[in-house]
């Protein structure tokens, strides 16, 4: 479906946000995240979710629990406004599957994905994949998007997986006060190869959160990549964001009011 246009104020053709951390525990970084979808979502011809939209997805089966039912239905009311909804899972949700797909309205996307908008060749992913410094959790990475462990993991009870998950948080967070800022962050290699491989000229992911554009260059060739924000509207000060691609192929970075923070990279 193709939006109406407005000189005043384009509208995106596509917006891409991650890493939004959505949980009971942070109402208003929920009320955030569904102001975005009413307010901006609706009016993009694409919205694609590049992972850790939610703290963690155990299974499908937890769709009906009363928040999840709360994102699924705002999700599905950007849908059956025209916009097409599509989602690459990160490391807290990549558990996600084909009912939460089915009943939210959108598509699930491999990993990395390319997509050809406004004219320029993009290259879409989470990012933790291209984290290779951190060696501990790349094992772990390799470990569960086995298909063999998420059929065991998901075989278990509902209540039994969240523990298990709650466990792997704590053991997260307290791996990563032992770990350095580099570690954590995307190895510049494996962004490098990653366009390589796609031929792509600009990437946007997100994980690190730590929201910037960068420059590369790669076989002599100029490349542009976007790392998205993540969100927390519970603390002080408050932050989030995403990004827009426009029909002029100009692609703008947007802070949680709304604001630009910058259009291209340097």
């Amino acid at each position: 479906m193709t939006k109406p246009s407005h000189k005043a104020q384009p509208y995106p053709v596509a917006l891409f946000v991650s890493d939004v951390h959505l949980q009971p525990t942070l109402p208003r970084t929920a009320e955030a995240f569904l102001n975005f979808l009413r307010q901006h979502a609706v009016h993009a011809e694409q919205l694609y979710l590049l992972g850790d939209l939610f703290e963690y997805w155990a299974g499908d089966d937890d769709l009906d629990a009363p928040f999840h039912r709360q994102i699924v239905d705002a999700l599905r009311s950007v849908r059956n406004a025209g916009t097409s909804i599509c989602w690459i899972g990160g490391n807290r949700d990549f558990l996600l599957g084909s009912g939460f797909a089915e009943a939210a309205g959108l598509t699930l996307l491999d990993e990395p994905f390319i997509a050809q908008i406004a004219g320029l060749r993009l290259v879409l992913l989470h990012g933790d994949a291209e984290c290779t410094d951190d060696l501990p959790y790349m094992e772990f990475r390799r470990m569960v998007r086995q298909a063999e462990w998420q059929r065991q993991f998901l075989a278990m009870p509902l209540a039994q997986r969240k523990a298990i998950i709650d466990g792997m948080r704590t053991g997260s967070r307290d791996a990563q006060k032992n770990k350095s800022y580099d570690i954590m962050d995307v190895n510049t290699a494996a962004i490098d190869a990653v366009f390589a491989q796609t031929q792509a000229t600009h990437m946007i992911h997100g994980h690190t959160h730590r929201p910037a554009a960068h420059k590369h260059v790669v076989s002599g060739l100029s490349r542009w990549r976007y790392v998205l924000p993540d969100w927390d509207c519970d603390a002080e000060p408050m932050r989030g964001g995403w990004i827009g691609i426009y029909r002029d192929a100009s692609i703008k970075r947007f802070g949680i009011d709304g604001s630009v923070v910058d259009e291209q990279a340097d």
